[in-house]
């Protein structure tokens, strides 16, 4: 599956350029999975999709398995921003930026033509600042990353597009959207895949570019302003994603050394590249199952390493989306110990892991939140997921294309194909019923206008102890005053927490998230909702409310 781009990449330009401003997948143009690959992306293309939900109070939670029209397990919907809102196109990689001045957060939402930096410190309404063009012409690959407040992208098939650098603290003063300029363009390669940045050493590696016969170009980026070339890992040909860190993990050999992990087509291979003049390959090591080895993440103690293979669904009988898990104890002789088959039938795509989560964006399967506690085991379950497409669950390539999970605030960006920026926030402490327990109500409340306070019960058991100091309670009512209601939280033992007072608000529906310091109350026991409508006019009814422990 190895090939050198460099000697096939003229005669494919007019044809391949054309596949990408429609939408193609994520491969090297000159084998025949990454032709065949653009053929099944062009199939599946559709225009960019103009739902929104933006601008509300507390967004939209995760009740019954919705939120709003998207499936959902606990995670909740805060906003969507639609590309028509960023400068249109279609989606593509997405990054963030924490500001360390304000500690405001931004998204950078790579699109087919350009690069959207949008404001997101208010996540359930984003505000988009405005666009940096691509540099010569529509890509559907575009990545980006973050080092020291600047940001580095790259685009794939633009023969002069090169790396564009752009300090971000230039949106601290922006009010209205604007068109940007680069700060400065690296030129010593044109058309590159993905890049990946080592923030520790401060190296940035341009992967499946027209140089390196496809493999790490390194630039210096220390001085973020003046990147330079800083060599190339070339030994294994074409790498399609990495990660690249200085290792700290179990093998003594290396630690302290700066290792890159390369998901290289059809192996994992991991390479010492702490001498960017004299890189050494460590190990290539293939696997079962493989068909377009992708990307993967280590784990934070560096032990494991989850890789995802992009075209193992499509090609295969078994249709369920699957993670290969490596333990690395030894970094020349990675082992192949399990692989993890979700419930989901899609292609799984990019995944970063966060504490003991790993959070895969799965194309038609959505933001998919793998706890990764067992991986010693090759155990991982499901934890959480948040599905932006929800017309369908196949092996196609529509959809969630990345995510971002580093903020402090706790939300993750989902940047989708047709979508857009879809902001949402996992609630992944919430407890699963226990067999013959039951923390959610699902019956309709009648509310009568102007009458006596309804209330609708949940049954908690299987929770030993108390109730948490920051108990959820997931509220769904159908109101169309909802300033008229006072509602409040019944505890088992009597005592009542107001959730919200009449108001003169005049919205309709209370579809939010509260939070009450229930760390006196014994969880277990027969939880209440209770309703009140106050004034005339209007009546209403509980829809679904549920407690998150």
């Amino acid at each position: 599956m190895k090939s050198l781009r460099m000697g096939a990449l003229a005669v494919l330009t007019v044809s391949v350029v054309a596949l990408s401003m429609t939408g193609a997948s994520a491969h090297d143009p000159n084998t025949a999975e990454g032709q065949a690959a653009a053929r099944a992306f062009l199939a599946d293309h559709l225009p960019a999709d103009r739902h929104a939900v933006s601008g509300q109070a507390a967004g939209v939670p995760c009740v019954n398995g919705k939120a709003d029209i998207y499936p959902c397990k606990n995670v909740d919907l805060l906003s969507v921003l639609p590309l028509s809102a960023m400068g249109g196109g279609n989606g593509n990689d997405i990054w963030g930026w924490t500001d360390p001045s304000s500690g405001k957060e931004y998204a950078i939402v790579g699109r087919t033509n350009g690069t959207a930096f949008v404001d997101v410190s208010t996540p359930t309404a984003p505000k988009f600042l405005g666009n940096l063009p691509s540099n010569g012409g529509s890509s559907t690959w575009r990545d980006m990353k973050v080092y020291k407040d600047h940001a580095f992208i790259v685009a794939d098939f633009i023969t002069g597009h090169g790396m564009q650098v752009f300090d971000l603290t230039r949106l601290r003063t922006v009010t209205t959207p604007q068109t940007f300029t680069a700060d400065t363009l690296y030129k010593e390669f044109g058309p590159a895949h993905n890049i990946a940045i080592n923030e520790e050493t401060g190296y940035a590696y341009a992967i499946g570019s027209n140089t390196c016969r496809g493999g790490p170009h390194m630039v210096d980026i220390r001085t973020p302003k003046s990147p330079k070339n800083a060599g190339c890992v070339s030994q294994d040909g074409y790498t399609h994603d990495n990660q690249c860190v200085v290792y700290r993990g179990p093998d003594a050999t290396y630690r302290g050394r700066e290792i890159c992990f390369n998901a290289n087509e059809d192996t994992l291979t991991i390479v010492d590249v702490t001498d960017k003049a004299r890189p050494v390959q460590i190990s290539r090591k293939a696997y079962s199952g493989a068909q377009y080895s992708h990307q993967g993440w280590l784990t934070e103690d560096q032990r494991y390493f989850l890789l995802d293979d992009e075209l193992d669904e499509s090609r295969g009988t078994d249709k369920r989306t699957k993670t290969y898990i490596w333990d690395l104890a030894s970094l020349a002789n990675p082992v192949h110990t399990g692989v993890y088959n979700s419930p989901a039938t899609a292609i799984d795509h990019n995944q970063y892991i966060k504490g003991k989560y790993s959070y895969q964006a799965n194309y038609q399967a959505g933001l998919r939140i793998l706890d990764v506690s067992n991986v010693a085991s090759a155990q991982l379950t499901e934890a959480g997921f948040f599905d932006i497409y929800p017309a369908a669950n196949e092996a196609k390539f529509n959809g969630a294309w990345s995510n971002y999970p580093y903020f402090a605030s706790g939300i993750v960006l989902v940047n989708g194909i047709e979508q857009g920026l879809v902001v949402v926030k996992p609630n992944l402490g919430a407890v699963e019923p226990p067999p013959g327990g039951k923390f959610e109500n699902t019956a309709d409340v009648q509310i009568p206008d102007r009458g006596a306070a309804v209330t609708s019960s949940v049954s908690v058991s299987g929770v030993p102890g108390k109730a948490p100091a920051a108990l959820k309670v997931n509220v769904d009512i159908k109101h169309p005053y909802r300033g008229d209601l006072v509602i409040d939280l019944v505890a088992p033992d009597g005592t009542s927490f107001r959730l919200k007072g009449s108001s003169s608000d005049s919205g309709d529906n209370v579809l939010t998230t509260y939070e009450v310091d229930a760390a006196a109350e014994d969880a277990a026991g027969s939880w209440q909702l209770k309703v009140q409508d106050v004034a005339s006019a209007d009546v209403g009814y509980i829809d679904a409310w549920s407690l998150q422990f």
